[in-house]
C-alpha cells in the first residue's frame, strides 16, 4: 500500500501558497507563491512566485509564467479541463499537486471556489 505522501496530492500550504484575486477582465488572474519546484509537462519550473492568466475566448488553456519582478522568466502554456468539484481550499485560489517520486506535478489550479481546473498531461 503506498503512503499518502508518495502518492496522494499534496495541498503545500493551500493557505500559504497561493494569495490571489480574480480581476473580472479578459483575464483571470491568480498570483501564487510556490515554495518548491514542479513539473508541468514535463517542462521544469523552479520555486518562485507565478502568474496564472485564462483568456476568456480559450478558457481550456492557462499561461503559467514567472513573476518578471523576481526575474523569473519560467513559462509554459497548458491544456485543462473543468473540474466539477469544490476547491480544496474553500473560496481561497490554490494550486494542487501530485507528488511522486522527487518531484511535484501540478495537478490542478482553482481560482475560485467552484471554478478549478485540471492540468492535462502530455
Amino acid at each position: 500500500m503506498n503512503s499518502i505522501g508518495t502518492k496522494g496530492i499534496v495541498f503545500a500550504g493551500a493557505m500559504l501558497l497561493c494569495t490571489g484575486a480574480t480581476v473580472q477582465a479578459a483575464d483571470t488572474l491568480v498570483k501564487a507563491n510556490v515554495p518548491f519546484a514542479f513539473v508541468v509537462n514535463g517542462q521544469n519550473m523552479p520555486a518562485g512566485k507565478y502568474l496564472i492568466q485564462r483568456d476568456e475566448n480559450m478558457p481550456s488553456t492557462l499561461l503559467i509564467r514567472g513573476d518578471q519582478k523576481n526575474n523569473s522568466h519560467a513559462s509554459v502554456f497548458v491544456l485543462t479541463i473543468r473540474d466539477g468539484g469544490q476547491d480544496p481550499a474553500g473560496a481561497k485560489p490554490v494550486m494542487t499537486f501530485k507528488h511522486l517520486e522527487n518531484t511535484y506535478q501540478l495537478e490542478s489550479i482553482w481560482d475560485s471556489q467552484d471554478d478549478g481546473f485540471d492540468v492535462l498531461s502530455k
